[in-house]
Order: C-alpha cells, then sequence, then structure tokens
C-alpha cells in the first residue's frame, strides 16, 4: 500500500490548457518508444492514399496547427508540453470514417472521413482533436491506470519496476489495439474525448482556423449518421452534448484566438 501511495504521489501533473490533474507513470521516451515501433509496424501494411489533394490538405493543416502550437506553448513558457512528440501526417487508403493520432505525434487521417472534410477548417477541428490526445497524454495516462491496477494487485510492485520491459509492451498493445488493421486506437474514455474536443478548440484558435466549425461538424454527424459512424466517435458523448460542450468553450477559444491576432 506504502508503494501504491508513493507511486501515486510522484507521478501526478496537470493538464496542458484544462489543468486537470491525471497520474503518468511513464516517461515520455518510453511512451516514444513504444508508439514509435506500433506505428512503424502498422505503417508497413498501410497503403498510402494516391489522392494527392487531400494528402497535400491533411500534411498542410497537420504543419499550420504543430507550428502555431508550438509558438504558443514556447511564448508561454510550456514547450515541455511537446516533449517526446515528432509530429508527422499521412493520408491511408482505407473507407472507415478513422482518424488517430498516436503518442508520439504520428497522425493518421483515414480516406474515408475525407468526404465530410471538405473545407480546412473542417480537416482543422478533428486534426485538433487528434493532437489534443497527444499533447493531453491521454494514451499515458490511460496505460498508467492500466498499470496501476496491475500494482495494486502486486504485493511486490513489480509493474513499476519493469514498466520499460515486456510489460511495458504488453500494456501498450493492450491499451491501443496493436493488431488491429493499421492499428488504430481504442476508444478513449468519454472524459478524455470531451476534453480532446475542448483542447482541439483551442487548439483550432491558436492555428487561426474558424473555431465555429467544430459544432457544425458534429451536427453534420449526427444528421449523416446512418452513412457515418466514425470508429473513432464509438464512445463519445453524443453529438447533441458535445455540440452543447464545445459550445461552452466558445468564449475561452475567442480569447485565445484574439490573444494570437
Amino acid at each position: 500500500m506504502c508503494l501504491l501511495l508513493m507511486v501515486v504521489a510522484t507521478s501526478c501533473s496537470s493538464v496542458a490548457f484544462t489543468g486537470r490533474n491525471r497520474m503518468l507513470l511513464y516517461s515520455d521516451s518510453e511512451i516514444t518508444s513504444l508508439s514509435n515501433d506500433s506505428y512503424n509496424e502498422m505503417m508497413a501494411t498501410a497503403k498510402i492514399s494516391e489522392n494527392k489533394a487531400q494528402a497535400v490538405v491533411i500534411q498542410e493543416v497537420g504543419e499550420r496547427i504543430s507550428t502555431a502550437l508550438e509558438k504558443y506553448l514556447a511564448s508561454k513558457g510550456e514547450q515541455s508540453v511537446l516533449d517526446g512528440i515528432n509530429w508527422s501526417f499521412k493520408l491511408v487508403q482505407d473507407d472507415q470514417v478513422n482518424a488517430f493520432c498516436m503518442p508520439g505525434g504520428q497522425v493518421v487521417f483515414y480516406e474515408g472521413i475525407m468526404p465530410l472534410l471538405d473545407t480546412p477548417d473542417l480537416v482543422a477541428v478533428v486534426m485538433g482533436h487528434e493532437i489534443a490526445h497527444a499533447i493531453a497524454r491521454h494514451g499515458n495516462e490511460r496505460m498508467s491506470q492500466q498499470a496501476l491496477a496491475s500494482i495494486a494487485g502486486s504485493v511486490t510492485g513489480q509493474m513499476v519496476e519493469q514498466k520499460t520491459s515486456e510489460n511495458g509492451r504488453v500494456l501498450f498493445e493492450a491499451a491501443f489495439a496493436v493488431g488491429s488493421e493499421y492499428g488504430y486506437l481504442l476508444p478513449y474514455s468519454r472524459k478524455h474525448e470531451s476534453e480532446a474536443d475542448e483542447i482541439g478548440l483551442y487548439i483550432m484558435a491558436i492555428a487561426g482556423y474558424d473555431i465555429e466549425q467544430a459544432p457544425l461538424l458534429w451536427q453534420r454527424m449526427s444528421e449523416n449518421n446512418s452513412q457515418y459512424v466514425p470508429e473513432f466517435m464509438s464512445t463519445h458523448p453524443s453529438d447533441a452534448t458535445r455540440i452543447k460542450n464545445l459550445q461552452k468553450h466558445m468564449d475561452k477559444a475567442r480569447k485565445i484566438a484574439a490573444e494570437i491576432q
């Protein structure tokens, strides 16, 4: 029990932008190493999209957002938020309505989602949401929760001592569904999804995109629900709930946008 309390006490930190307290048992370097291995493995079998126009949009939006985010965080003295993250942006051939961002910063969009994202602002909504998962360390937090459960059930607490070896690999694969086609992430908790919506809105504002498009995209998702059922939305809050939540954060996002100008 003492070991468990010590682990919790020394592993607490707060999420960028929201300030929510969370527990991270893994270092950025550990997560990055596991993330890179998994990403390389999945991309070895993925097919890069031949739609050059859409791929260019993904790349341009990703670069604009990541560059603006770096400058903003640097201006706040919070560069450490991006430790261990190296951004890349890919579009793959797959009809699923999906997108994801690995903890190491590798963003992948599927061709199946692109009909819904017919403007750069709409691409930025999804891009901001996925990047938010990475900078909020949601993957690390999820792995830490799994590890803590193992530690709690262990008398010796060996998971703490061995978390960088095979145990770390097992937890990463369990948390990120490695082995699935292209290895896209298992659904985050509703708490994480709502937080990614909020942070994603701020990221859009920082990069100068139209934040009003965020609730409009989820409205479009709702209206086309019978045709478009994104994998990454399977455990999200309902469309109505998420639109309401986004509206609550609009004023703060506008203030951030005004601050940038």
